[in-house]
């Protein structure tokens, strides 16, 4: 009897520690494959005064949509971009009507749809108004340990399935579900609200497989989600399928830079990419249930340059400063060569087309949107001069705060404009540059670097040659394989022949800017720079 009961023990003590054992197996998370620390859920007091409170933009009875989301919706406490990285739920205003729905991004960093629904959702839950609208978007940080430490791991998966945990730092109790399960309850809790819920894959990260493709989460958080979706009968939208199809379009050097300090957090160039996959897969849908939300969206087609293109004819796309467009109006007034275009290249052949802007300067023709104007025009066989210089030098973060970093090499840092407080990347000189070729080259344009043209400055009978700009140029052509047009040089030879006196009749009212003589002298330096490189636009010259 007493063996039978010490057998019986020793069982119970072997199933007892292969019970634990196989508990700690099950506590184990999904792996955190983003190797990046966000820290911002730890201050939820802080996070209440930075966020506004759920609703609290409604305008009368219209809808709200509301974003959910973690930190490449909205990075950081703030999500202003003060660390260089910016969340796409940031922009996502842009593509909407404010006067028929207003849009709020409730995402923080750092939370799982675990951490989001137990401690942010109640509150965004209250706040929901039939009608209303609510996207999605969460997953990057559902793994790492279930019970300890950051605690906010999901059970991998959309099963029913469920475990109870105790934090070990605090001793809360909480039961832990799949992945599948919570976005169930969001889609469960939103539709007894009144509302609509839409579920959308998460954005990519910076990474590439061994196909050349940028991975894809397509076995796990894409399709748990799209199963859920199917499961649920509510609209899914493949954020993360559309954004990397782009990246791949883009190539690895130019997901680069849409992303900042590591490979899951988006620059402002990344967050911006990403609302508008966001926004392209909303429009595209053919789901019914969104027609409502879609009659909401504005700005959702690219901006584009407004000209008449000729079928079989390259366009010229001439990009610059008040010294390649100007007022160009008053025959005694300002002009910018790029009026001139007309007078050295065969219209029959090329479409010259001005999107110079006076007082730009490389960083600020990209942030004013400018350049993607020029960018999604582009056609293959089209033409690009890039023409900057006389306005990226100088103060970087306050005055007229376009200046760039002086250099070549990359470079980046993070300023506070003294004129709105807004935060904002500046790159280098040679940065700048070389993102124009690049997506240039991308769309199957050919883009031409010219240097800037000569101020109406003399020293010692000469007039003055700023040669340190003029090397910037030189060398980011070399390095890219360039034509540089040196403009700077062809001109400022030109006018040391004809002497101070009479190159004053090539300038207006400044130093810099030039009369209609002066933009038809430095249109004409254009045409011999082409000639002399042998560039292939050359052949378009009269």
């Amino acid at each position: 009897m007493r063996l039978k009961s010490l057998c019986t023990a020793i069982a119970l003590i072997v199933l007892a520690i292969a019970g634990n054992a196989q508990d700690n197996k099950k506590l184990e998370g999904m792996k955190d494959v983003n190797n990046v620390v966000d820290l911002t859920l730890d201050s939820l007091d802080k996070v209440r005064t930075a966020r506004i409170a759920p609703g609290s933009s409604r305008k009368g009875h219209k809808p709200v949509l509301f974003l959910i989301g973690n930190s490449t919706m909205r990075t950081g406490t703030l999500g202003n971009g003060n660390n260089g990285q910016w969340g796409w739920g940031y922009f996502a205003e842009d593509y909407f009507d404010k006067n028929k729905i207003t849009v709020e991004n409730q995402a923080l960093g750092g939370t799982s749809s675990r951490t989001f629904y137990r401690k942010l959702w109640p509150e965004i839950k209250k706040a929901l108004h039939p009608g209303d609208w609510v996207i999605i978007s969460i997953g990057h940080n559902d793994n790492g340990p279930f019970d300890h430490g950051r605690a906010r791991a999901t059970i991998k998966g959309i099963g029913k399935d469920s475990m109870e945990v105790t934090i070990q730092e605090t001793g809360v109790k909480e039961t832990v579900y799949s992945y599948g399960e919570y976005m169930r309850r969001f889609i469960q809790d939103t539709r007894s609200m009144g509302a609509n819920p839409i579920l959308m894959s998460i954005t990519p990260r910076n990474a590439w497989d061994e196909n050349g493709r940028v991975a894809r989460y397509d076995t796990t958080f894409t399709l748990w989600a799209k199963q859920v979706a199917e499961e649920m009968n509510v609209p899914f939208i493949d954020l993360n399928g559309i954004s990397s199809a782009k990246y791949e379009q883009y190539g690895p050097e130019k997901m680069n830079y849409h992303f900042y300090l590591d490979k899951i957090h988006t620059s402002r160039f990344g967050a911006m990419h990403n609302a508008r996959c966001a926004v392209e897969g909303l429009a595209d849908s053919k789901e019914p249930s969104l027609q409502f939300l879609q009659s909401c969206m504005v700005n959702v087609n690219p901006p584009v340059v407004a000209f008449r293109r000729t079928k079989n004819r390259p366009a010229l796309f001439i990009t610059g400063d008040s010294t390649v467009r100007n007022k160009d109006r008053d025959a005694n007034g300002m002009w910018g060569w790029g009026s001139q275009a007309a007078t050295v290249f065969d219209t029959t052949k090329i479409t010259p087309v001005n999107c110079a802007m006076a007082g730009r300067s490389c960083r600020t023709y990209i942030s004013e949107g400018r350049w993607e104007k020029v960018y999604n025009s582009i056609q293959p066989g089209d033409f690009v001069l890039i023409q900057f210089g006389h306005n990226d030098l100088g103060a970087i973060d306050s005055l007229k705060e376009r200046a760039c970093i002086p250099m070549t090499k990359d470079s980046s840092k993070v300023f506070k404009r003294q004129s709105d407080g807004k935060y904002e990347v500046v790159y280098s000189f040679g940065w700048y540059l070389r993102k124009f070729i690049g997506d240039v080259r991308e769309k199957g344009g050919t883009p031409i670097i010219v240097t800037l043209t000569p101020r109406n400055i003399w020293k010692n009978g000469k007039i003055e040659r700023r040669t340190e700009y003029v090397s910037w140029y030189k060398e980011v052509g070399e390095e890219m394989g360039v034509d540089v047009i040196d403009v700077h040089n062809i001109s400022g030879d030109f006018l040391d022949k004809l002497g101070e006196k009479k190159a004053a009749a090539y300038y207006n009212h400044d130093h810099t800017h030039t009369s209609l003589k002066g933009a038809q002298m430095n249109a004409q330096s254009i045409k011999k720079g082409l000639k002399k490189v042998k560039s292939p636009l050359a052949k378009y010259l009269k």
